[in-house]
């Protein structure tokens, strides 16, 4: 029997476009004889659009933004999602930033008692807030650049003091990121105090907290991670884009970046990496999938720099290409990601809610 496979995709999110773009590639390579595809599109101004089970693939991105039907809304999106045909057995949520990998919606799915793919409410906001994940991966002891980290009232009261401090600790160049944002959305380089206060305008715009680090001179190299308690590592694959840095044209538009995977490393620097990913991965309290992202200097120091709990997953971004090159084809990568998931549910069914 063919299981229900919700696919939610859209959001409310400066990453919008970026998520059509994960939940065509999930269609068109998920295998129609063992699931029916639901799609759910939730659109800019976060109304959910529950299309019919989808019996092929989708051509065209254009085909995801469901239409709504001007019909009065139900009472609540639970109400929504078990309409006809019911609950889905599994959701797949391909939604990227906020409103969607931070913790926010997959809270909802746990309130609604349905398994989902992907990491759960606490990996997802810690690993979305790049302040609080660094203060995690400190607590055990995993290597990173320096960092400056304020909130966006500080900025305005004590600019002059905040840019001293920056300039002191960290230095020329620095990376001027929100906090709560991936795709490299809103990242700027700052190469001196006229850059630094540009890039601290034009992030304070994304987020309210904004996080600035030391400039590294160092490959940036990845790994896969998946599993639940148990996980694995993907072969290492290092990006080398064109720009000074992977952002966000760099990764969706241009395609001038150059993915080496496997990537050359030593097999002490690829030790280190699992090692350091596997911890990160448990002090997050991680499941189903992360990519977790290293520089890698000429000396062959490796520092973390984040995990990713909803990395980009098209047949061509970095953590399915990791996956394939370790000989897990995108389909069947899709297929675990569900079983993982399932998995993760029947554990969680074990609790106890009741003092008998």
């Amino acid at each position: 029997m063919k299981k229900k496979l919700g696919l939610v995709y859209g959001g409310k999110s400066a990453e919008h476009e970026v998520s059509l773009s994960t939940a065509r590639a999930v269609i068109q390579a998920v295998d129609f004889n063992r699931y029916e595809v639901i799609p759910v599109y939730i659109t800019y101004d976060g109304e959910w659009r529950k299309g019919q089970p989808l019996e092929s693939p989708v051509e065209t991105i254009e085909a995801l933004r469901l239409k709504g039907n001007g019909e009065s809304k139900p009472d609540s999106i639970h109400d929504f999602l078990n309409g006809a045909g019911g609950l889905p057995d599994v959701i797949f949520p391909l939604l990227h930033g906020t409103n969607g990998e931070d913790g926010t919606v997959q809270g909802f799915f746990e309130v609604m008692n349905i398994p989902y793919v992907g990491n759960g409410v606490l990996a997802s906001s810690a690993g979305m807030d790049k302040v609080s994940m660094k203060q995690l991966f400190e607590q055990v002891g995993l290597k990173q650049v320096p960092y400056v980290y304020f909130i966006r009232n500080a900025w305005k009261q004590t600019k002059t003091e905040l840019i001293e401090k920056m300039e002191t600790e960290l230095g020329y160049p620095m990376f001027v990121k929100p906090a709560n944002l991936g795709s490299s959305v809103g990242i700027t380089k700052a190469t001196d105090r006229t850059s630094l206060i540009e890039a601290v305008d034009l992030a304070q715009k994304f987020d309210r907290r904004i996080i600035v680090e030391q400039g590294v001179v160092a490959r940036e190299v990845e790994l896969g991670v998946k599993g639940n308690d148990e996980a694995k590592c993907s072969v290492p694959g290092e990006i080398k884009p064109v720009t000074d840095f992977y952002d966000y044209e760099a990764k969706y538009t241009d395609g001038n970046t150059e993915l080496i995977i496997p990537a050359v490393v030593t097999p002490e620097v690829a030790a280190e990496m699992e090692d350091m990913a596997i911890r990160a991965y448990k002090v997050l309290d991680c499941a189903g999938l992360v990519r977790a992202d290293f520089f890698v200097t000429e000396e062959n120091d490796v520092l973390i720099n984040e995990v990713n709990t909803m990395p980009g997953f098209t047949p061509v971004s970095m953590f399915p290409l990791l996956w394939q090159k370790t000989g897990v084809t995108y389909p069947a990568l899709i297929d675990e990601l569900i079983e993982l998931a399932l998995a993760r549910h029947k554990e969680k069914e074990k609790i106890q809610y009741t003092m008998d």
